[in-house]
């Protein structure tokens, strides 16, 4: 049973516009908790964090004013547009970077409830602009970016000791050391966690199936892989022979930048003799990146990347690393291969199945492809807009010439009128954009985060059953991703029960160490 079968009744409020907000038991009971303490609530996507925020709202405005965080333009405007068409008998308004300092003041100054991005708030009250004795709460949204200088921590410490701070999120994260420094930073002493499987939240959940597929490479990349491997092996060899690399350890990215960091730190100390280890190191990532390419991304994005290291390598200064490679006899055979094989990666064809066979089902089916780079998220644009009905556009980031937010926006409500059903996002398509419901999610490829995989599982299953497709490519970096996510899920899920069941024996969240930050709760 889900939630549009459910006898219907709405939230009743001075300043809610009536018949507009369902009552939802698990909401209310989450509500309540806020009220009492400042609170960390986690609720899975496409369960109305904002509704629960809006209702927490309207009970302290009589208090005082409202300070709501985002990080994104996109999601302020979600925000806005939220407590713009449910709430009455208060002002609401948005403030950012683009507005001047002096409009701000006076825009705090006017209004009831005020919508910001942490960067603009926390650089206001450090300049004095004004400050948050007038707030009687603030609540921050993807509150699990809030640990090391991130700005919303720094407004956290403006916070007077009577404010009530709530964060939300729908993926907190794997590490418990984490979770309990986003509250130790962000003021919160207790800790709301819903599930699709709790009692209260099941009748509004609609089903979402997971379905891993495995996929073959194809013996042009099955060569390539092998022969990127060789030129690899041949500079980890002489890593481990310097006592550089642990020979019993994987030369994964992340291992190979800790060994680059520790060369860099003794090369500033005047170590002159790590040259030859850092330009090892260099080559090592660079290979490395090749092969994830020809593993799970495919030959197009290879070629790509194989093109801008022959560029760099061509350079006079600072070519050296790429030079190094691309003079291999195995680079040469491998530029031989990718110069004539008409093959791609399996994962293309398969994705192109995917979309086929949902816009033939159902032509209003709207669907998200994620994609880990630009140029994968290019190619697949490309691909997909061969398939009749499919009505395909890119959405990226800012970066390197890429999406301005409202442009992102625009999209996305294209999106949502049905004049686009496919869209191809890179990570910002993850967090921060109030994407509609979908009816499939494809992961061109598994990420190692718990908190992205459950943002883009996010993207469906929201209005009606959805359906996530994970691609993977056997016997590749593939499968080492996809079992990461899964036991990190896993350990996020364990690590919320247990602060919960901590939390109910009566026991602080934050460390005995930390108790004087208690204080302020």
């Amino acid at each position: 049973m889900v939630g549009h079968d459910l006898p219907m009744s709405y939230v009743v409020h001075p300043f809610i516009v009536p018949d507009t907000v369902e009552e939802r038991s698990y909401q209310t009971n989450m509500v309540a908790g806020c009220l009492r303490g400042n609170t960390l609530f986690i609720l899975p996507t496409g369960l109305g964090k904002t509704i629960v925020a809006l209702r927490a709202v309207v009970e302290y405005l009589p208090k005082g004013k409202v300070l709501i965080l985002a990080p994104t333009k996109p999601l302020l405007k979600q925000h806005l547009d939220t407590f713009q068409e449910l709430m009455v008998g208060h002002t609401v308004c948005l403030i950012s970077g683009n507005v001047g300092p002096k409009k701000r003041i006076g825009m705090i100054d006017e209004n009831d409830v005020i919508i910001a991005t942490p960067q603009t708030v926390a650089n206001d009250l450090e300049a004095g602009r004004y400050d948050l004795d007038r707030f009687s709460m603030v609540i921050y949204d993807e509150a699990h970016r809030s640990v090391g200088n991130y700005a919303s921590v720094k407004v956290a410490q403006y916070c007077h000791k009577g404010i009530r701070s709530i964060g939300m999120t729908a993926s907190p994260g794997a590490s418990i050391d984490r979770i309990k420094e986003v509250c130790l930073n962000l003021n919160l002493s207790r800790i709301d966690a819903r599930s699709e499987d709790d009692r209260d939240v099941s009748p509004y959940v609609h089903d979402t199936y997971i379905i891993n597929l495995k996929v073959n490479l194809p013996d042009d990349l099955v060569a390539i892989d092998h022969l990127f491997k060789t030129i690899l092996s041949g500079y980890v060899s002489r890593l481990i022979s310097m006592n550089l690399m642990n020979p019993v350890r994987p030369a994964s990215r992340g291992y190979l930048l800790e060994i680059q960091r520790t060369l860099q730190l003794r090369l500033n100390n005047g170590d002159r003799g790590v040259f030859p280890a850092l330009a090892l190191t260099s080559k090592s990532i660079k290979v490395l990146h090749a092969i994830m390419l020809a593993e799970t991304q495919g030959v197009t994005p290879l070629r790509i990347y194989m093109s801008k290291l022959e560029e760099e390598a061509e350079q006079d200064n600072g070519g050296r690393s790429a030079r190094s490679i691309v003079s291999t006899q195995e680079y040469k055979d491998i530029r031989k291969i990718v110069d004539t094989t008409n093959v791609e990666h399996p994962k293309v064809s398969r994705t192109m199945s995917i979309v086929s066979k949902i816009l033939a089902d159902d032509p209003k089916s709207k669907i998200i492809v994620f994609t880990q780079y630009r140029d994968t998220c290019d190619m697949m644009v490309s691909k997909l807009s061969g398939i009749p009905d499919a009505k395909v556009e890119r959405l990226i980031g800012q970066s390197r010439e890429g999406m301005k937010q409202k442009e992102q926006v625009a999209m996305l409500d294209r999106l949502r009128a049905g004049e686009i059903n496919v869209i191809v996002a890179t990570s910002v398509g993850e967090e921060g954009l109030d994407i509609a419901s979908t009816n499939a999610v494809v992961f061109y490829e598994p990420v190692p985060s718990e908190v992205r995989t459950i943002q883009r599982k996010g993207r469906t299953g929201r209005k009606n059953d959805g359906e996530v497709y994970v691609l993977i490519a056997a016997g590749t970096m593939d499968e080492g991703l996809e079992a990461t996510s899964k036991r990190k899920e896993e350990a996020m899920r364990a690590n919320i029960e247990k602060l919960n069941e901590e939390l109910a024996r009566g026991h602080p969240i934050i460390p005995s160490g930390n108790q004087s930050r208690l204080d302020r709760f």
